[in-house]
């Protein structure tokens, strides 16, 4: 499936090859190099990932936006803020998706929500006149609305620190499940297969394949079909050959000791949601390409994931908490704001949230767009948290905004968060007034950041009993640090087979990273200090203009 550099579209490396006067071409544009090699074998190459279909609808530039079924008013909601209007905005929800999906309409206002809304039916978008014009003022957090959330792993750990949302978009049957644990306090996984890890059903076996193809050989392929999504499941073997995988291979990962680090092991199976394009016989073929091997020592299967949430969203509108004191580091109440959960082919865009104590997330969410977000207010633990094997997302043209107050005494800011096995994951074109590139331990890998500024001033998290900071083929590419701090963005020191490629001459201080694997790391660092200058100027919007 390899390409040559003929077969990519219109302007993507800027490398002069006109001979000068002296007989010498000119220097190529910083990186340019790089990207050659790079679109020589994009889907194979050892330290960049393909991310070019990252995102609802193969990361579609324009969303669907479903005819208006439903305005909020007709329901109850009122618009200046003097009522509860929650349970009117939800039984609008409601009623449209069991019509069968379309737009429900905020009119511009204030709209007091003393509960939270949920959208659990496919093809649901939840519309307001823009970020700017409608306003949901949130006065209750999800300790209040459904329970106390203590964390699977134990301790006294509040797990609406990474979890749930004030609107969270996950399918009903999902969240009547979840939230049922909750309320019982049978703290659940949280993840693709619901409450337990053994909720899925073998579909067919895979045979051998590698990562970068965009095709299978299943022994059984009566039970799929083009357009459904499905999970490709990859468990561990008693080596932890899937884990050395996922971290590049080599001498380093295959001395370290994965047998102590009981919450990434955890988190294995590895799954990968992905709609199938095509079957044909016993060839199946998916819309993006193998993020792994398939080898048969990890039992490779297709299965069935909860039935996700598609072509849902919310658009255009404000949703902000009353401001209270940020909790205390994994303490949070769950003023959280909007969270996607087993959702595939999803949306935000033009979304404000303000005074959260986590901003949007994706938890066991893939191939999902959040475009023209912004986090913002007295300060957030996670603005944007990735978790729970989220694969495929798109985070663009997103800012986080700096805290007006200060911090109180004990809490924490992470920033653009990734953790527990997430991968192939984008954050583009993002303006960072505080934060920090949190690679959040559980070994995520593949993911991308990409044109992007910060004032680098967070601190990422993670227990030791989740494992590294990186897997392999990490990418940052075009990152301008304001402060000059080092610590999660230049991560050729620490992060096996990655990419650090044109960001800002930076220093290490406040924070020092160790690398988790011993050995030669196989890191490039290319363009040091020329942020702006490098080329493609943007890595994930390069890779969309290669075609297979």
């Amino acid at each position: 499936m390899g390409i040559s550099r003929r077969q990519f579209v219109g302007g993507a490396v800027a490398v002069g090859v006109a001979a000068t006067t002296s007989g010498f071409a000119p220097a190529p544009a910083p990186a340019a190099r790089l990207w050659e090699e790079y679109a020589d074998s994009p889907y194979t190459h050892p330290q960049i990932p393909y991310v070019g279909r990252a995102g609802a609808r193969r990361g579609a530039t324009r969303l669907p936006e479903p005819p208006v079924v439903a305005n909020v008013l007709a329901y109850g909601a009122v618009p200046d803020g003097s009522a509860d209007s929650a349970p009117a905005i939800n039984r609008a929800l409601a009623e449209a998706g069991e019509r069968g999906g379309g737009t429900v309409l905020v009119p511009p206002g204030t709209y007091r929500i003393d509960g939270y809304l949920h959208i659990g039916h496919s093809g649901v978008v939840l519309r307001g006149a823009g970020s700017a014009r409608t306003t949901l003022l949130a006065t209750k957090h999800l300790t209040e609305l459904i329970g106390p959330y203590g964390s699977r792993y134990g301790g006294d750990k509040s797990s609406w620190s990474w979890a749930g949302g004030l609107i969270w978009l996950a399918p009903r049957a999902r969240f009547d499940s979840l939230t049922a644990a909750i309320r019982e306090r049978a703290w659940p996984f949280e993840g693709w297969t619901g409450n337990r890890r053994d909720e899925w059903q073998t579909l067919t076996t895979v045979r051998p394949a590698r990562q970068g193809d965009w095709s299978v050989t299943v022994d059984d392929p009566s039970a799929l079909r083009r357009g459904r999504v499905v999970l490709l499941r990859l468990a561990d073997d008693a080596d932890h050959t899937l884990l050395e995988h996922m971290a590049g291979g080599g001498a380093g990962p295959e001395a370290y000791h994965w047998d102590d680090k009981t919450k990434l092991t955890s988190y294995v199976p590895y799954e990968w949601p992905v709609r199938i394009a095509s079957v044909r016989g016993s060839r199946v073929t998916f819309e993006r390409p193998l993020p792994l091997d398939a080898r048969p020592e990890w039992d490779p299967r297709i299965v069935t994931p909860a039935e996700p949430l598609t072509d849902s969203g919310v658009v255009g509108l404000t949703l902000e908490a009353v401001e209270t004191a940020q909790s205390p580091h994994l303490l949070d109440k769950g003023y959280n704001g909007v969270t996607f959960q087993c959702a595939y082919d999803c949306w935000a865009e033009d979304v404000v949230v303000r005074h959260a104590d986590n901003g949007f997330g994706l938890v066991a969410a893939s191939a999902c767009t959040l475009r023209r977000t912004r986090v913002e207010g007295r300060g957030s633990h996670h603005p944007y948290f990735c978790r729970e094997g989220a694969h495929d997302n798109l985070v663009e043209d997103f800012r986080i905004a700096a805290r007006t107050v200060p911090a109180p005494a004990g809490t924490q800011l992470h920033g653009i968060n990734v953790e527990g096995l997430s991968s192939h994951n984008v954050w583009s074109r993002g303006a960072m007034e505080m934060g920090t590139f949190d690679t959040h331990r559980g070994m995520p890998f593949a993911n991308v950041r990409t044109e992007i500024t910060v004032e680098n001033n967070g601190r990422h998290g993670g227990d030791a009993s989740a494992g590294p900071l990186y897997g392999a083929r990490f990418a940052h590419w075009n990152v301008t640090v304001t402060n000059g701090r080092a610590g999660l963005v230049k991560i050729d020191t620490i992060a096996p087979y990655s990419a650090t490629v044109g960001i800002s001459e930076v220093r290490e201080f406040d924070q020092i990273d160790v690398p988790d694997f011993a050995g030669e790391l196989h890191a490039r660092v290319e363009a040091y200090g020329s942020p702006g200058a490098v080329r493609p100027r943007n890595l994930y919007e390069a890779q969309r203009t290669l075609r297979r």
